[in-house]
């Protein structure tokens, strides 16, 4: 997970907070066109960036050719704080579930 000491123990991020407060103000281009450039409508992508809805492969396709980056980024930062939501969710019930060892 993080090698940085300082990053130990903090949620990961959903990817839309980190595209809304670095990505796109880096870019300077009106959320408008980003969305058309992507391919999606506004909506889509006012969603994605308010967390409301997560970054799908296709979508991470599509940021990711559109930044230069793929979409292993994408996909894998989506991967990691649904992991850690859900974890978080259903924690008591994880708690219950026993660790099974093969037998020799």
């Amino acid at each position: 997970m993080a090698k940085n000491a300082l990053l130990k123990g903090l949620p990961p991020t959903h990817p839309g907070a980190l595209l809304r407060e670095d990505i796109l103000p880096a870019l300077k281009r009106p959320k408008s066109e980003i969305a058309s450039l992507l391919g999606v409508s506004r909506q889509t992508l006012y969603d994605v960036l308010n967390e409301k809805q997560p970054i799908t492969p296709t979508m991470a396709l599509r940021f990711g050719k559109l930044l230069g980056n793929g979409p292993d980024l994408w996909i894998n930062m989506q991967r990691k704080y649904d992991l850690h939501v859900a974890e978080r969710t259903i924690a008591k019930e994880l708690a219950a579930i026993p660790t099974l060892k093969a037998v020799a």
